[in-house]
């Protein structure tokens, strides 16, 4: 997936609002939702022609909360049974929690996840630090997203998947006299520095909780069960507590104070409260959440053994997903909306071997290749044009894959999408030459671009020559690739983005990095600086490259790459 030449100022998302559970207090909870006042032209009618009137705020018309509640109810449309009787049954003749599958084991990534945990608490002595999980967030009424927490999250506590709504990792600084465990390397026995690895969370609620079967948000009988505080210490090797605990635990001993500031707004406004009381500076707040968010994302620069093997399972599993495209690219001709056809044979596979796809695809034909973030895919694919298919599968773990072929629909390329085609892959080829210990994360592109300008130039496209549009006082060659050739890639799909510019674009290449190569050529269909009959082409090719301490190794080669071996494999795939 392509990446802005220059990054994009970070901000921070409002908090969905939450969509209402099925709880007992249901109704009190859906009276407390805004409800926005039409008035004059813009409000409704009734039959007679007077405008209705918008139901009253709680506590506009002096109504108490009890009677905001009862007006609730008597909107609700639930049909479960709220007898005393039922409630008893409910709560009872259940064989007891885990008693099936007994302890879980310890889950892979947790040895690694401490190490990440102790060189974070070595950044930041004798403070507190907050990651949150994040919130679900509501798709529309009472439907949400599935859950995807927050890669630094992921990333401390090797939790994946949809693992764990409205948790947070808390290091907490208290000292232990005790020899056990905890994250920031001390000796055995006496007092010991660093920090406590504390993960907070909803954890499973007893059946005779109503919530069991009343709250469709959270229970268990809705949304499956969720592990008990035993079961999570076991599977991840950190202290469990009740997320309930998270205010007391936040405000004990006064340790200054670090939130991930995005990831859960409303959590961040309680550790604000929090400093505010303290006499915190807000300014001096900010500065120092966003100190921690930059040494979280410059923490995933290098990828530990772990997560090279998550990175592998992505790259592969996307590679299976695109042989799936090319099988169905018959289909996709005869459907009007073809590249849908495209996005969905690639989204099943990445559903079936995977958490689902790590961005949305980009399943772009004709000349919608040349609109670098085509996501609407509601095109048809016609013989003759080229397919860029940018996608990639994120494993359970939520690392992904981003890759990115442009195949010809009908198995061959036309004499100018092969010239634009070997252009684009000399360029990467030339990335890769550089791709090596010891090279700058710059001179990938900077090496994709001399390969780019000296062709267009031999095409007759630029006004001056390639050296002066190489130059900072040119650039015209950028008209057809204005993106970045790479970035790197992990838990995110460009991942590290909040790093240092001196880590990130300055910062020489080190075994364990793991990046993108991806130069491309978009010739839009109302480009009158290009020949007629390269208009409408847009070639992008896109690899997963890992540094070795040799060189790098392509980790998407599965996926041919020369025009000749693209053909190939795709006469092998459709029979």
């Amino acid at each position: 997936m392509t990446t802005p030449t220059t990054p994009a100022p970070r901000t921070s998302t409002a908090p969905a609002q939450d969509a209402a559970s099925e709880t007992t207090q249901e109704a009190t909870q859906e009276a407390t939702r805004q409800v926005p006042a039409s008035s004059g032209a813009d409000a409704p009618a009734t039959e007679g022609g007077a405008p209705l009137q918008p139901p009253a705020h709680p506590g506009e018309d002096g109504a108490a909360p009890d009677d905001v509640a009862a007006r609730q109810a008597a909107r609700s449309h639930r049909q479960r049974p709220t007898s005393e009787a039922f409630r008893e049954l409910m709560a009872s003749g259940w064989a007891a929690a885990g008693a099936q599958d007994g302890a879980p084991e310890r889950a892979a990534a947790a040895p690694f996840a401490a190490a990440r945990r102790a060189e974070v608490s070595r950044m930041f002595p004798g403070e507190r630090l907050v990651i949150p999980a994040g919130p679900l967030k509501t798709r529309s009424n009472d439907t949400d997203y599935r859950f995807r927490a927050h890669s630094a999250f992921a990333h401390l506590t090797g939790l994946g998947g949809e693992r764990e709504p409205d948790a947070v990792l808390v290091l907490d600084p208290r000292g232990s006299e005790d020899g056990a465990q905890q994250d920031g390397g001390r000796p055995e026995g006496g007092r010991q520095e660093g920090h406590e690895a504390v993960l907070l969370f909803r954890p499973r609620t007893p059946r005779t909780s109503e919530e069991f079967f009343a709250d469709a948000r959270y229970g268990e009988f809705w949304v499956g069960a969720r592990p008990s505080l035993a079961d999570a210490e076991a599977e991840l090797g950190l202290t469990c507590r009740d997320v309930r605990d998270l205010d007391d635990l936040l405000a004990e001993g006064g340790a200054p104070l670090r939130v991930v500031a995005d990831a859960d707004p409303a959590l961040t406004a309680r550790v604000s409260a929090l400093r505010t009381a303290a006499g915190t500076d807000p300014a001096a707040a900010e500065v120092a959440d966003d100190e921690l968010v930059v040494a979280l994302s410059e923490l995933r620069l290098v990828k530990d053994e772990h997560e090279v093997e998550q990175m592998r399972l992505a790259v592969a599993a996307s590679a299976s997903g695109f042989e799936d495209v090319v099988r169905s690219l018959p289909r996709a001709l005869d459907h009007v909306r073809g590249e849908r056809v495209v996005e969905s044979a690639f989204a099943a596979r990445a559903r079936e071997d995977g958490n689902g796809v790590g961005y949305e695809t980009i399943a772009a034909a004709g000349e919608h290749a040349c609109t670098l973030h085509w996501t609407r895919n509601d095109g048809p694919v016609r013989p003759g044009q080229l397919v860029l298919l940018d996608a990639g599968v994120e494993v359970d773990s939520l690392y992904t894959a981003d890759v990115t072929r442009t195949l010809p629909v009908d198995g061959r390329f036309t004499e100018p999408q092969r010239r634009v085609y070997q252009a684009v892959l000399d360029a990467a080829d030339a990335s890769f030459a550089v791709a090596r210990p010891g090279s700058r994360f710059r001179d990938l592109h900077e090496a994709a671009m001399r390969v780019i300008a000296a062709r267009l130039d031999e095409w007759g496209l630029l006004a001056v020559g390639a050296e002066e549009a190489l130059s900072a006082e040119g650039g015209q060659h950028r008209r057809w690739m204005v993106h970045g050739t790479s970035h790197h890639l992990g838990l995110d799909v460009h991942d590290c983005a909040q790093a240092r510019r001196e880590m990130y674009l300055d910062a020489v290449l080190e075994p364990g990095m793991v990046f993108t190569i991806e130069p491309g050529l978009y010739f839009k269909s109302d480009d009158e600086l290009v020949p007629e009959e390269l208009r409408g082409i847009g070639v992008r090719i896109e690899d997963d490259v890992l540094v070795t301490a040799d060189g790098c190794e392509n980790l998407s080669a599965a996926l041919p790459r020369e025009p000749g071996a693209v053909e190939e494999w795709m006469a092998s795939l459709r029979g």
